[in-house]
Protein backbone atom coordinates (compact mmCIF):
# COMPACT_ATOMS: atom_id res chain seq x y z
CA UNK A 1 0.00 0.00 0.00
CA UNK A 2 3.14 2.47 0.86
CA UNK A 3 4.65 1.69 -2.98
CA UNK A 4 0.73 2.78 -4.51
CA UNK A 5 0.79 6.06 -2.20
CA UNK A 6 4.50 6.61 -3.25
CA UNK A 7 3.79 6.14 -7.04
CA UNK A 8 0.72 8.28 -7.21
CA UNK A 9 2.60 10.85 -4.73
CA UNK A 10 5.40 11.19 -7.55
CA UNK A 11 2.52 10.55 -10.38
CA UNK A 12 0.98 14.22 -9.18
CA UNK A 13 4.79 15.65 -7.80
CA UNK A 14 6.57 15.06 -11.61
CA UNK A 15 3.54 16.47 -13.42
CA UNK A 16 3.68 19.52 -11.22
CA UNK A 17 7.46 19.57 -11.79
CA UNK A 18 6.71 19.31 -15.42
CA UNK A 19 4.14 22.28 -16.03
CA UNK A 20 6.31 24.79 -13.92
CA UNK A 21 8.77 24.41 -16.85
CA UNK A 22 6.16 24.66 -18.96
CA UNK A 23 6.05 28.57 -20.76
CA UNK A 24 2.55 30.64 -19.56
CA UNK A 25 1.55 31.11 -23.33
CA UNK A 26 -1.18 29.34 -25.55
CA UNK A 27 1.54 27.63 -27.59
CA UNK A 28 2.67 26.00 -23.89
CA UNK A 29 -0.65 25.18 -22.55
CA UNK A 30 -1.31 23.58 -26.34
CA UNK A 31 2.01 21.36 -25.98
CA UNK A 32 3.44 23.64 -29.16
CA UNK A 33 0.21 22.97 -31.05
CA UNK A 34 -0.85 26.59 -30.64
CA UNK A 35 -2.41 26.54 -33.95
CA UNK A 36 -5.38 24.40 -33.39
CA UNK A 37 -6.48 26.60 -30.44
CA UNK A 38 -9.43 28.56 -32.99
CA UNK A 39 -10.52 24.83 -34.36
CA UNK A 40 -11.21 23.63 -31.10
CA UNK A 41 -12.63 26.39 -29.25
CA UNK A 42 -15.09 26.57 -32.36
CA UNK A 43 -15.66 22.53 -32.21
CA UNK A 44 -16.34 23.49 -28.28
CA UNK A 45 -18.28 26.19 -28.59
CA UNK A 46 -21.34 24.47 -31.33
CA UNK A 47 -20.63 21.68 -28.83
CA UNK A 48 -21.99 23.64 -25.89
CA UNK A 49 -24.59 25.38 -27.66
CA UNK A 50 -26.42 22.17 -28.10
CA UNK A 51 -27.66 22.68 -24.43
CA UNK A 52 -26.92 26.21 -23.41
CA UNK A 53 -30.66 28.53 -22.95
CA UNK A 54 -33.62 29.33 -21.67
CA UNK A 55 -36.21 26.75 -21.28
CA UNK A 56 -37.46 23.70 -19.97
CA UNK A 57 -33.93 21.18 -19.44
CA UNK A 58 -31.59 24.02 -20.61
CA UNK A 59 -28.30 24.61 -19.47
CA UNK A 60 -28.19 27.84 -17.71
CA UNK A 61 -25.69 30.78 -18.75
CA UNK A 62 -24.68 31.93 -15.21
CA UNK A 63 -21.10 30.26 -13.71
CA UNK A 64 -18.91 27.88 -15.45
CA UNK A 65 -15.68 25.94 -13.67
CA UNK A 66 -12.79 26.09 -15.97
CA UNK A 67 -10.58 22.79 -14.67
CA UNK A 68 -6.97 22.88 -15.46
CA UNK A 69 -7.02 26.48 -16.54
CA UNK A 70 -3.95 27.29 -17.33
CA UNK A 71 -3.34 30.66 -17.93
CA UNK A 72 -7.02 31.14 -18.94
CA UNK A 73 -7.22 30.07 -23.13
CA UNK A 74 -10.33 28.33 -22.47
CA UNK A 75 -12.09 31.21 -20.05
CA UNK A 76 -11.20 34.07 -22.15
CA UNK A 77 -12.39 32.21 -25.62
CA UNK A 78 -15.17 29.73 -24.28
CA UNK A 79 -16.49 30.05 -21.23
CA UNK A 80 -16.50 34.24 -20.80
CA UNK A 81 -18.22 34.87 -23.82
CA UNK A 82 -20.92 32.45 -22.71
CA UNK A 83 -21.57 32.67 -18.97
CA UNK A 84 -21.70 35.68 -16.71
CA UNK A 85 -19.21 34.69 -14.17
CA UNK A 86 -16.31 31.77 -14.45
CA UNK A 87 -13.95 30.17 -11.69
CA UNK A 88 -10.72 29.14 -12.65
CA UNK A 89 -8.99 26.01 -10.83
CA UNK A 90 -4.74 25.23 -11.84
CA UNK A 91 -2.27 23.63 -9.94
CA UNK A 92 0.00 26.16 -11.14
CA UNK A 93 0.45 29.65 -9.76
CA UNK A 94 2.48 31.03 -12.05
CA UNK A 95 -0.43 30.45 -14.96
CA UNK A 96 -3.08 31.81 -12.60
CA UNK A 97 -0.87 34.38 -12.39
CA UNK A 98 -0.51 34.94 -15.64
CA UNK A 99 -4.57 34.39 -16.71
CA UNK A 100 -5.39 37.71 -14.33
CA UNK A 101 -3.19 39.87 -17.19
CA UNK A 102 -4.04 37.66 -20.21
CA UNK A 103 -8.06 37.68 -19.64
CA UNK A 104 -8.04 41.59 -19.75
CA UNK A 105 -10.85 43.32 -19.37
CA UNK A 106 -13.06 40.43 -18.90
CA UNK A 107 -11.01 39.36 -16.06
CA UNK A 108 -13.59 41.29 -13.65
CA UNK A 109 -16.39 38.54 -14.66
CA UNK A 110 -13.70 35.60 -13.51
CA UNK A 111 -14.97 34.67 -9.82
CA UNK A 112 -11.99 32.67 -7.96
CA UNK A 113 -8.45 31.67 -9.55
CA UNK A 114 -8.09 28.60 -6.98
CA UNK A 115 -4.34 27.06 -6.63
CA UNK A 116 -4.98 23.42 -6.24
CA UNK A 117 -4.68 19.90 -8.01
CA UNK A 118 -7.86 18.50 -9.12
CA UNK A 119 -7.49 15.54 -6.84
CA UNK A 120 -7.72 17.77 -3.90
CA UNK A 121 -10.28 20.32 -5.46
CA UNK A 122 -13.55 20.56 -3.89
CA UNK A 123 -16.08 22.33 -5.88
CA UNK A 124 -18.91 24.10 -3.89
CA UNK A 125 -22.31 22.93 -4.39
CA UNK A 126 -24.55 23.91 -6.68
CA UNK A 127 -22.89 26.38 -7.73
CA UNK A 128 -21.75 25.93 -11.58
CA UNK A 129 -24.00 25.10 -14.58
CA UNK A 130 -21.27 23.95 -16.47
CA UNK A 131 -17.71 22.12 -15.35
CA UNK A 132 -15.89 21.95 -17.97
CA UNK A 133 -12.74 19.49 -17.67
CA UNK A 134 -10.46 20.07 -21.02
CA UNK A 135 -6.70 17.87 -21.49
CA UNK A 136 -6.31 17.42 -17.63
CA UNK A 137 -8.02 14.15 -16.87
CA UNK A 138 -5.09 12.34 -17.69
CA UNK A 139 -2.85 13.91 -14.61
CA UNK A 140 -5.46 12.11 -12.02
CA UNK A 141 -5.39 8.33 -11.39
CA UNK A 142 -8.12 6.37 -11.84
CA UNK A 143 -10.18 6.64 -8.66
CA UNK A 144 -8.95 10.19 -7.70
CA UNK A 145 -11.35 10.71 -11.18
CA UNK A 146 -13.89 9.05 -10.17
CA UNK A 147 -14.10 11.02 -6.78
CA UNK A 148 -13.67 14.51 -8.41
CA UNK A 149 -16.61 13.79 -10.93
CA UNK A 150 -18.63 12.62 -8.18
CA UNK A 151 -17.60 16.03 -6.15
CA UNK A 152 -18.30 17.61 -9.57
CA UNK A 153 -22.10 16.44 -9.38
CA UNK A 154 -22.53 17.74 -6.49
CA UNK A 155 -21.66 21.36 -7.89
CA UNK A 156 -23.93 21.35 -10.88
CA UNK A 157 -26.94 23.70 -10.53
CA UNK A 158 -30.32 22.07 -11.77
CA UNK A 159 -29.64 20.79 -15.66
CA UNK A 160 -26.10 21.97 -15.27
CA UNK A 161 -23.43 20.08 -17.26
CA UNK A 162 -19.70 17.93 -16.92
CA UNK A 163 -17.92 18.34 -19.83
CA UNK A 164 -14.66 16.19 -20.58
CA UNK A 165 -12.98 17.43 -23.95
CA UNK A 166 -9.64 14.98 -24.05
CA UNK A 167 -7.31 12.84 -25.64
CA UNK A 168 -8.70 8.98 -26.16
CA UNK A 169 -6.25 6.43 -26.55
CA UNK A 170 -6.69 3.69 -29.37
CA UNK A 171 -6.58 0.79 -26.46
CA UNK A 172 -5.85 0.73 -23.41
CA UNK A 173 -3.90 3.15 -20.99
CA UNK A 174 -1.12 4.93 -22.59
CA UNK A 175 1.14 6.50 -20.13
CA UNK A 176 3.46 9.54 -20.74
CA UNK A 177 6.39 9.87 -18.99
CA UNK A 178 7.35 13.82 -20.21
CA UNK A 179 4.69 14.91 -18.53
CA UNK A 180 3.13 12.20 -15.97
CA UNK A 181 0.20 11.51 -17.14
CA UNK A 182 -1.95 8.78 -18.75
CA UNK A 183 -3.98 8.60 -21.78
CA UNK A 184 -7.07 6.14 -21.74
CA UNK A 185 -9.14 4.71 -24.35
CA UNK A 186 -13.02 6.00 -24.38
CA UNK A 187 -14.34 2.67 -23.12
CA UNK A 188 -12.15 3.23 -20.02
CA UNK A 189 -12.99 6.55 -19.89
CA UNK A 190 -17.39 5.82 -20.08
CA UNK A 191 -16.39 2.67 -17.52
CA UNK A 192 -15.18 5.57 -14.78
CA UNK A 193 -17.39 7.99 -15.87
CA UNK A 194 -19.83 5.16 -14.94
CA UNK A 195 -18.55 4.38 -11.81
CA UNK A 196 -18.82 8.12 -10.90
CA UNK A 197 -22.63 7.97 -11.12
CA UNK A 198 -22.59 9.78 -14.02
CA UNK A 199 -24.12 9.10 -17.28
CA UNK A 200 -23.15 10.63 -20.82
CA UNK A 201 -25.78 12.56 -22.62
CA UNK A 202 -23.65 13.16 -25.62
CA UNK A 203 -20.29 12.41 -27.37
CA UNK A 204 -18.84 13.65 -30.62
CA UNK A 205 -15.33 13.71 -31.76
CA UNK A 206 -13.22 16.68 -32.51
CA UNK A 207 -12.30 17.10 -36.36
CA UNK A 208 -9.95 18.77 -38.22
CA UNK A 209 -7.20 18.25 -35.67
CA UNK A 210 -3.53 17.40 -37.22
CA UNK A 211 -3.22 13.48 -37.87
CA UNK A 212 -0.41 13.10 -35.95
CA UNK A 213 -2.07 13.85 -32.67
CA UNK A 214 -4.72 11.12 -30.60
CA UNK A 215 -8.27 11.87 -31.23
CA UNK A 216 -10.05 14.30 -29.05
CA UNK A 217 -13.53 13.85 -27.86
CA UNK A 218 -16.08 15.82 -26.12
CA UNK A 219 -18.40 13.61 -23.50
CA UNK A 220 -21.34 15.84 -22.01
CA UNK A 221 -22.36 14.27 -18.57
CA UNK A 222 -25.18 14.50 -16.16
Amino acid sequence: MGDVAEDKASFYANAEDYWREVPATVDGMLGGYGSISNVDINGSKAFLKKFLGEGDGRTGTGCALDCGAGIGRITKRLLLPLFRTVDLVDVTKEFLDKARSYLGEDSKRVGNYFCCGLQEFVPEAGRYDVIWIQWVIGHLTDDHLVEFLRRCQRALRPNGLVVIKDNVAYEGVVPDDVDSSVCRDLDIVRRLVGRAGLRVVHEEQQQNFPKEIYQVHTLALR
